[in-house]
């Protein structure tokens, strides 16, 4: 089998890994993804010197091309068609070839009941910061993947950031933290520029000292070792602004909020699984 890298659909997550690999020096010859449009298909081409491009409108059997003789094939479109994807492909599959999703939602058992008896499939939960080559990256391995299938796996996607493994009875919960939790500071941000406002700042300086401080505090919680508990009581000074300002947050119960928003997240996550089923 070929070292070819299929990406079926590719769209954000899937373009995020796809340019991680080729500035990682892969080689961008053993890549192709499969679009809809001829436009997306040249400006992936374009955009990332040396892959292979395949617009479905010209080549209704694009998906089919692509995974045929493909090591790894990454389904990437959204969740709803991921399992008529899967059916579409699975004629052209070698036994070999590892499946991963990185579709919300969909289980492994529901991966596995649309593709051949045994093939190997990995189900992954990215988020957004994988853009940059920042982010979370989970991976549940299915029945049929091998430590090997699984490792080959993780080497690809770190492309994207940090990878962890869980297993799948722990994916919605982690979606709820790392799938959903950069909305969660950007809504952070929102509100802290939204304070500066009140407070009297112009509104352009207020969204710039809420995105720059909420950046720069991620970059300091990326460091090696950073705990984040440990880094907020080097900031907060004994009866200083700080301490006023977390002891109203505390008051104003914003841990609980916090818990019972990403509770609602992955009851949700859930009901989405059990919907697509």
């Amino acid at each position: 089998m070929s070292n070819r890298i299929a990406f079926l659909g590719c769209g954000s997550m899937n373009e995020a890994i796809l340019g991680g690999l080729v500035e990682g020096g892969i080689d961008a010859s053993d890549i192709v993804a499969t679009v809809r449009r001829a436009e997306r298909a040249a400006e992936l081409a374009e955009r990332h010197h040396g892959i292979t491009a395949i617009a479905g409108e010209e080549e209704p059997d694009n998906n089919k091309q692509a995974a045929k003789g493909s090591a790894v094939v990454i389904l990437g479109t959204k969740p709803v068609g991921i399992a008529d994807m899967a059916r579409e492909i699975s004629s052209s599959l070698s036994p070999g070839t590892i499946v991963i999703s990185v579709a919300a939602g969909v289980s492994l058992a529901q991966l596995e009941a649309a593709l051949p008896a045994g093939q190997p499939v990995i189900r992954t939960m990215p988020n957004v910061p994988a853009k940059l080559g920042r982010g979370v990256v989970s991976v549940s391995p299915g029945s049929n993947c091998t430590p090997e299938q699984l490792q080959r796996a993780k080497d690809i996607l770190k492309a994207a950031g940090t990878v962890v493994e869980v297993p799948e009875e722990q994916v919605d919960a982690l979606s709820a933290i790392s799938g959903s939790g950069p909305a969660y500071a950007f809504y952070l941000a929102e509100a802290m520029a939204a304070a500066g406002v009140e407070l009297g700042l112009d509104p352009d300086l207020a969204v710039l000292l809420a995105r720059e401080t909420v950046a720069g505090a991620g970059f300091m919680l990326a460091e090696p070792g950073a705990d984040p508990s440990a880094l907020r009581k080097s900031v907060t000074s004994p009866n200083g602004t700080t301490e006023r300002a977390l002891a109203t947050f505390d008051e104003r119960g914003i841990p609980s909020i916090i818990a019972a928003g990403a509770r609602a997240a992955a009851d949700r996550a859930a009901e989405i699984t059990r919907q697509l089923g």
